[in-house]
């Protein structure tokens, strides 16, 4: 099977594991993650956040790694990519005002492709009408009343868990990650098999 094409949407600020571990398991297993901010191009720098569990009420925001961008946002063409992931952190909450963000959301979910959406990245879906009407979806928990508004069913998964919905995979933050993306791959078509693993002098022998 030929590796899939993913959209990344991000905002300054995002999460950066959701950012960095999504892009890299997806370029290990073939597929192609084309990370994208509105009014950025291929080889900006894009600041990114750590939101952390630390025992307070709410959780705490650090400064992330600095990431490069890998894709020009002026020259997106979402009828070239197979799938949109929304991912999560602070961009999110500003990004989804962007009506050319919206616009890529909207084409997606007319068309009926895959959307994976993580942590606050449901804001985005949330803000193009109809995405979350009559859909589960998983998120940062502070997400739930505007899942609701947005016409959707909030589900709370475990924070190592994941959720789908016929095209939709969401997950409440990076710490399930592993979860989301083995559902990702699943929606994607993308089947991983483990083999028995010959040493070197055994392949030999046979």
């Amino acid at each position: 099977m030929a590796g899939k094409k993913i959209l990344m949407l991000v905002g300054e600020f995002s999460e950066e594991y959701e950012i960095f571990v999504f892009e890299q398991a997806m370029h290990a297993v073939g597929h192609t993650v084309h990370v994208v901010c509105p009014d950025k191009k291929a080889g900006d720098i894009l600041k990114t956040s750590l939101h952390d569990f630390e025992g307070h009420q709410t959780y705490t925001e650090k400064l992330g790694h600095d990431y490069i961008l890998n894709k020009t946002f002026a020259e997106v063409n979402p009828a070239e990519y197979d799938a949109v992931y929304a991912a999560g952190g602070r961009g999110p909450e500003y990004i989804r005002i962007d009506k050319r963000v919206q616009a890529l959301v909207r084409h997606f979910h007319e068309t009926g492709k895959p959307i994976f959406t993580i942590c606050h990245g449901a804001q985005i879906l949330m803000a193009v009408d109809g995405v979350l009407r009559g859909r589960e979806v998983a998120a940062l928990q502070y997400c739930e009343p505007e899942v609701t508004l947005a016409g959707g069913t909030y589900i709370d998964v475990a924070p190592s868990g994941a959720h789908v919905d016929g095209n939709l995979v969401s997950a409440k933050g990076w710490p399930g990650l592993a979860a989301f993306m083995r559902e990702c791959l699943k929606v994607l078509g993308t089947e991983i098999r483990h083999g028995e693993i010959l040493m070197r002098d055994e392949r030999k022998a046979a």
